[in-house]
């Protein structure tokens, strides 16, 4: 092994935080749930476990030298390239390729996010000539965002667009250019530096808060391992290896199964019903907590929907659509949520 080699801290040996390690598996999973927010403190292993997440996921098909890292399987998905490629009777060769985690600084401008047209080649010689950006690099990649609250709110727009579509839009004085931008959206703020506004929150999928642990025995615990991994990178991942290797099929299980999972119109009316009682703005909530019970029950390698797959998800969905009075603790928006999916789930049995 190259001594340039980095260790990333593994993902089965971060301590606590279950909620948030489960809600980035199930996003890993299924892209389509819309992305993952994690909002908590300073040094609450955020970002580590979305760059521990990486190691977990499968390698991927795709084909070979494309900057886009096409899907060859994905017809209606590949760049302008791989279609022409394919429409004048070329095979397309395939690579196995390993995701990796690209990062939007927060400098970022629209440019570089969304890539831009070169308006004088196209002009003087008829080229349509294309500068990738952040979004061409994160296709079929973790689009990870750091202290997304401090981005300018248009391009946070533009990038929760481009994830709800797959897909990168740019047009310049009248001449467009489109690739694939499917990629699994992650990103992390600390709610002390200033919040998203709520038509930005409503727009990722899941949201998990995130706090230190209260609990001596895991504090330590953390220290320990934490030392460990400073002292032996090599030997403390090899001790997580297994337990990592056991999360990657589970996560590669999960994805075969997630198109068998079904669900019945009983699930989508308590559905409906807990977005009523949390009294959640419009229908994202709904579809979101339909997909993320769906990738709960794939992850349990099941084929059908329970009222405990819906009960988790809407702990994931709904906690930062509830509307926050003025001064409320996140800790009085969490008990209400609660109470509230109790309620129903007992007002179910005795039906």
């Amino acid at each position: 092994m190259s001594h340039t080699h980095r260790f990333y801290y593994p993902f089965s040996a971060i301590a606590g935080q279950e909620k948030m390690k489960k809600a980035l598996i199930l996003n890993a999973i299924n892209p389509s749930i819309g992305g993952v927010l994690i909002r908590g403190q300073k040094g609450t292993a955020k970002s580590t476990a979305v760059r521990a997440l990486v190691r977990l996921l499968p390698e991927v098909d795709a084909v070979k030298s494309c900057e886009y890292r096409c899907d060859p399987s994905g017809v209606q998905n590949l760049c302008c390239h791989c279609a022409a490629k394919l429409k004048a009777g070329q095979k397309l060769d395939v690579e196995k390729i390993h995701m990796k985690v690209v990062e939007l600084p927060l400098g970022a401008t629209e440019d570089r996010l969304l890539g831009t047209i070169n308006i004088e080649q196209a002009l003087k010689k008829g080229e349509k000539t294309f500068e990738p950006g952040i979004l061409a690099a994160a296709n079929r990649n973790i689009l990870y965002v750091d202290e997304v609250n401090l981005l300018d709110d248009h391009l946070v727009d533009v990038l929760l667009d481009s994830a709800a579509m797959g897909a990168n839009h740019v047009e310049r004085e009248g001449i467009s250019f489109s690739h694939p931008a499917k990629f699994i959206l992650t990103g992390t703020m600390n709610p002390e530096e200033g919040d998203l506004r709520p038509q930005l929150l409503d727009r990722f999928g899941l949201c998990v808060e995130v706090e230190g642990i209260d609990d001596v025995g895991k504090r330590v615990e953390i220290m320990e391992r934490s030392l460990q991994f400073e002292q032996n990178p090599s030997e403390f991942c090899e001790k997580w290896r297994d337990e990592d290797q056991k999360l990657t099929m589970q996560i590669t299980l999960a994805q075969k199964q997630l198109p068998a999972v079904k669900y019945t119109g009983e699930i989508l009316e308590n559905i409906a019903n807990l977005s009523v009682e949390a009294a959640v703005d419009g229908h994202r909530a709904d579809i979101f907590m339909l997909k993320t019970a769906q990738t709960i029950a794939a992850f349990h390698q099941r084929n059908i929907i329970t009222d405990d797959d819906v009960k988790e998800a809407a702990e994931l969905v709904l906690m930062h659509r509830l509307r926050r009075q003025p001064f409320q603790e996140p800790q009085m928006k969490h008990d209400a949520l609660n109470r509230s999916v109790e309620e129903h789930t007992k007002k179910k049995t005795m039906n």
